[in-house]
């Protein structure tokens, strides 16, 4: 995660630098005394958490989340003053948290928290299994370096979060090969390579590994054939992730229930 911490404080500033990067979630903190060089700083680069000070010269800390978010609409805003009355106007922004001087590094985990509990809740990929299967990330197709590590996504997608062993998983896509022991060692490359899929778009926690077992957190995906099954909605044509021929008895099954 990656933080700014905004303050004209200096003593502050340095203080309030020092509680972010006590918490292991954050890999980085990047500290200003300006907003305007924080604002700047958001428009090229990525940022995942900005605390900000509200009582600050120049443009101040509401403002300048206004504009943040303008920008960056994922960020989420940590508000950090000794003034309570700020607090109504902080949450019409629809802030991530509140914090009263003086911060320790306990505050700030809190609000770390919290934020990765309401992210675990968003909906991370959009994944249509009704035709061909594809993965979308923010309206992008998602890329896969090999066909057989789509593949593999696709069938725990399949599974609607069932819990799979690399054996099981074997037996259906490589149903044609015995060779247990080699199979096996390939599913753990594509695990691997999945794993680095989803984490260039920030959906590394849709994959779940309990020893021995995989699944998928469907909480944190947005699918047609999930939807379908719970809601009968959308309709369903009569194709069905209609490159995989393992796929046929799901379809089926869809058939059946429509």
């Amino acid at each position: 995660m990656i933080a700014i911490a905004v303050d004209d404080e200096a003593l502050m500033l340095r203080a309030l630098v020092r509680a972010i990067s006590a918490s292991p979630d954050v890999t980085d903190v990047i500290k200003f005394s300006d907003c305007e060089k924080a604002l700047a700083y958001v428009k090229e680069n990525p940022v995942d958490v900005a605390f900000l000070d509200i009582n600050m010269r120049g443009m101040g800390g509401l403002a300048l989340a206004e504009k943040i978010l303008a920008f960056s609409p994922d960020c989420k805003i940590v508000f950090c003053t000794g003034y309570e009355e700020y607090a109504i106007p902080a949450f019409k922004l629809h802030a991530s948290g509140y914090l009263m001087k003086p911060i320790s590094a306990e505050d700030v985990q809190g609000e770390i928290d919290n934020i990765k509990r309401v992210r675990k809740k968003e909906k991370l990929l959009t994944v249509k299994c009704f035709g061909n299967f594809e993965v979308y990330a923010k309206d992008e197709a998602l890329q896969f370096k090999r066909s057989k590590t789509k593949e593999l996504f696709a069938f725990l997608v399949d599974r609607n979060g069932a819990s799979m062993t690399a054996k099981q998983i074997c037996a259906v896509l490589f149903f044609e090969d015995t060779d247990d022991n080699k199979n096996v060692a390939y599913i753990r490359q594509l695990v691997l390579d999945l794993k680095n899929t989803l984490k260039t778009v920030g959906a590394e926690n849709v994959l779940c590994h309990d020893t021995p077992y995989y699944r998928i957190d469907t909480s944190l995906l947005k699918c047609d054939y999930f939807n379908y099954l719970e809601t009968g909605k959308p309709e369903f044509h009569g194709e069905y992730m209609a490159q995989y021929s393992w796929a046929e008895e799901t379809c089926a099954m869809l058939q059946f229930k429509k």
